[in-house]
Parts: structure tokens; sequence; C-alpha cells
């Protein structure tokens, strides 16, 4: 059994105290955790709790409402959550408390969330600043006006509001842009899940298989690994389907002739993967497939090597572009000089996105991506995905008929290192050599 990473209470220590050295003396910042999300009728999603929740805290339960205040006497970090009831518990699960959570998780202080009310409004009184995600959750932002209004018609001598109010995503998400080592580890163990996945699925693959028995496997083989659900709703896009970016119905037979595009990845405590491969159904690349296959291979393999400490977030997007154009150029699906298509942009109908995004606890993680309108430079402990992508709709005039219908991503997850870079999930088999020999090893 692999021994599975995890982040530990000092990691989790450390990030509030980075917080509350951001924050400065004289301010206060409110989180609320995620709610339960009705799926139907008396059925609820399965919980997630809100990344940046997550991110400052471990606790994954609901009803739960996080505090720091710098500087504060009885204690820094506070948790509002529920109390133990073994009722509930007999029907849902254990319930961790407030007496437990303090022990479980460093919290200095920690109240029951149904005294919320009583008490928050005292901690925010005298404050000259609330950091707080306004926007995020409309019904708690209520709350939190309801809270400062009280104070500020408050009929106490010297009682006082904050002055200002600051987005804490602003300051949360700046620090999650940069992982720890611990982080990285628990991102390397979702992308080894993610690895064995799709090795599996290529040997799975047969022609007359629905696109969702392809996914069962991937599925099945997420859980095996740990992860207890994908970071993102799966694409498994076969023939034309692939041509759809986003395309999640998963409900086309699979052809003998056609590649199947499958982008998807595990969460792992929730830290997410995010790889996209493309391979033929039969197990076999036809001429056509392969040409421009090699294109996206080459357009990804240059812009990985763009990711190094001192070189700008679109320099990856740069190089694919200029290899892809060049590609397109040579098979005669472009027509015009190099610069003037990259000028004119006349090869986004073939790719329209760009090349890639940050990635950690969500799949499209939190970060900017430029600083006073210039692109953000790369620097060690980012994590990027690069994605390059053809796409050749059967319905596109103007192109020969081999192409038509091919639909074409390879997508990997990449952190940027002191000296250049690490490509996380680099043993997912992606070349076409490699591709072929996997899906001929059937599986026993």
């Amino acid at each position: 059994m692999k021994s599975k990473p995890g982040i530990g209470l000092r990691e989790f220590s450390r990030r509030r105290e980075e917080l509350m050295s951001m924050m400065g003396e004289d301010g206060i910042a409110i989180l609320p955790g995620a709610n339960l999300v009705a799926r139907n009728s008396d059925v609820d999603y399965l919980f997630r709790q809100d990344s940046d929740f997550h991110y400052l805290t471990g606790f994954d339960e609901q009803e739960a409402v996080f505090v720091l205040i710098p500087g504060r006497e009885h204690g820094e970090a506070l948790l509002f959550c529920r109390e133990r009831d073994p009722e509930q518990e007999q029907w849902h699960g254990k319930i961790t408390g407030p007496e437990r959570a303090m022990q479980l998780y460093g919290m200095d202080d920690a109240f029951p969330i149904s005294d919320i009310d009583d008490i928050l409004p005292g901690l925010i009184e005298g404050k000259s600043r609330l950091y707080y995600a306004m926007g995020h959750q409309q019904e708690f932002d209520a709350r939190v006006i309801n809270w400062v209004n009280s104070i500020a018609s408050s009929q106490h001598k010297g009682t006082q509001p904050p002055g200002e109010f600051v987005q804490l995503g602003h300051l949360v998400h700046e620090l999650r842009l940069f992982k720890s080592k611990q982080e990285v580890e628990v991102m390397k163990f979702a992308a080894a899940i993610t690895g064995d996945a799709h090795r599996r699925i290529m040997r799975e693959a047969e022609p007359g298989m629905y696109e969702y028995e392809l996914e069962a496997e991937l599925n099945h083989a997420f859980l095996r690994g740990g992860a207890r659900s994908p970071a993102y709703p799966s694409i498994f896009g076969s023939g034309n389907n692939a041509n759809i970016l986003h395309y999640i119905e998963n409900d086309d037979v699979m052809k003998s002739g056609e590649l199947v595009l499958v982008d998807a990845g595990a969460e792992y405590q929730c830290y997410a993967a995010d790889v996209t491969r493309t391979f033929p159904v039969n197990g076999k690349f036809s001429k056509a497939q392969k040409e421009i296959y090699n294109i996206v291979l080459a357009a990804q393999e240059a812009a990985i090597e763009m990711v190094k400490p001192g070189n700008h977030w679109n320099q990856p997007h740069e190089a694919v572009v200029r290899i892809i154009c060049q590609g397109l150029l040579d098979l005669n699906l472009l027509e015009g000089t190099l610069d003037t298509i990259i000028e004119n942009e006349t090869y986004k109908k073939f790719y329209m996105h760009r090349t890639g995004h940050w990635l950690g606890l969500d799949v499209h993680d939190v970060g900017e991506y430029r600083i006073d309108e210039e692109w953000r430079v790369f620097e060690p402990g980012m994590v990027t995905t690069i994605e390059p992508g053809i796409y050749i709709s059967q319905d596109l005039a103007g192109v020969p008929s081999r192409y038509r219908g091919i639909g074409i991503r390879i997508e990997d997850n990449v952190l940027v290192t002191k000296t250049g870079h690490e490509v996380l999930t680099s043993g997912i088999p992606k070349t076409i050599e490699e591709i072929e020999k996997t899906m001929a090893s059937k599986a026993a």
C-alpha cells in the first residue's frame, strides 16, 4: 500500500501566521465554510469544503465559521462549529465538536455555531478592518452586515464598527498560489492516482464501448487509489465529441478508427490533478491522426520548457501558438505567412483556448495572471497546467476529409522549481509509441 501524504497541523498554523502578517494589527478575518448543496428533493451532493476555508483550517465539516484575530490575548484562531449530537451522529456520521476541534485542528478557541450571533459581534467591535469575502455567500453576507450594523447602532458608549472592509480572497489567494513541500507531495499523490487511472483506461479501451464504460474504469481506479471523486466532471470525447471543449455527456459509442480525448483528474485531500490524454480507440493511430498529434505534442513539449523562474505566464502560450501555426501551415490547413496567421489569429478556428491555468485546491486555481497589466513571472512553488490542442470539427469547411473529426489535447501538470520545472504527471504515456505500447498490453 502506498504511503499517503497529508498536510500537518504545523502547516495550517504557518498559513494562518502568514495571513495575519499580511493583515497587520487591528483587523479581524471572517471566513464561513461551505454549505451542503441540494441535489434533488431531500438528497444532497457529497459535501466538499470551501477551498479557502480548507486551506486555513483543514476542517472539513459543514456549518462552520473560521475567525482570525491577530494579537488577540485569548487566542488568534477561532472556530465556530456544530456541537456533538449522538442522534445526529447516528444518522449522518461523527461530528467533531468545539472541544475536539481545538485538539485536532490546532485552534486557540472554539465555540458552538449556535452561539455565533452572541459572540462574533463582540469580536468585530472596535476593529478598524474587517477581512471578508463579500459576495461569495450572499446569505452570510447579510449576517455580517447585520452584525456590523448592530455595532454601529449600539447605545453603548465607545462602540465602533470597522471602518474598512477588505476582500479576504486577495490575501488568501496570493498565499495559495505558492505550494509548500507538503502541498506538492499531496499533488504528486493526486497525479499518481490519475496516472494509474489513465493507464488503465488505455488498456481497457475497445471499439464498441460506450464512453461512460471507459469513465467507469477511470472512476474505479480513482477510488482504489484513494481519491473519492474526480476533481471536475470528466470528459470522454470520442470522435467528433473531442472537438466539444467541455463535453461531459460521455454517452456515445466509441468506434474503431476514432480517437478518444480523456480530460480527467483525481482530487485527493481537496487538491486537484488535471490531465488530458488522447488515444486511438482501436489502439493504433492513423497517418492523419499521427500528423496532428505530433504537432500538439511538439507544442506541449516546447511550452513546458518555457515554465521556469524568470519567464512570464504567457511565454508557454506564445510557444504553443507558433508551433501549432507552423504545423498547420505545413499540412496546408492554414494559409499565409506564419507571422500574419499569428497576428490575425486565424489559427483560432483550430486552437481557441489558452495553454494553461493555475492548479491547486481548485482545478482552475486562484492567483493573478497579470500584475500591473504585465504578465506574471513564474516563481518556485507555482503549479500550472500545460494543455495545447488542435480541434478539427467534422463540419469544418475547406479541410481534407482525412483530418475532419480529429480533436486532440495533451495536458500535464507542471511545478515551477528553483532551477526550472518538474512535470508532476510525467509518468503517464504521452508519445504515440508509449500510448500504442500501453494499449497493446491489455489488462488480464
